[in-house]
């Protein structure tokens, strides 16, 4: 695996990122509610937004069940 991601994928985790944020927010949820929801940390919900660092699919499929969405649903138009 490569040491740095090429910008055109570190653009995709940012996409992603704000869009999780925007559906949280949408449905007036703290970084911390939504954590406690799906069983994780506040900070990995924040690192998910902030793009700081790659999550698994696993966390998104958390992330979108909570949210009532498909994984498709999550990334759409991103």
């Amino acid at each position: 695996m490569p040491t740095e991601l090429p910008a055109w994928a570190i653009a995709q985790r940012r996409a992603v990122g704000q869009r999780v944020r925007e559906l949280r927010i949408e449905r007036k949820l703290t970084q911390e509610q939504l954590a406690h929801l799906i069983g994780l940390d506040r900070k990995t919900i924040n690192r998910v937004e902030q793009a700081s660092y790659g999550s698994s699919i696993d966390v998104y499929a958390l992330i979108a069940r909570e949210l009532d969405l498909s994984l498709a649903e999550l990334f759409h138009g991103v």
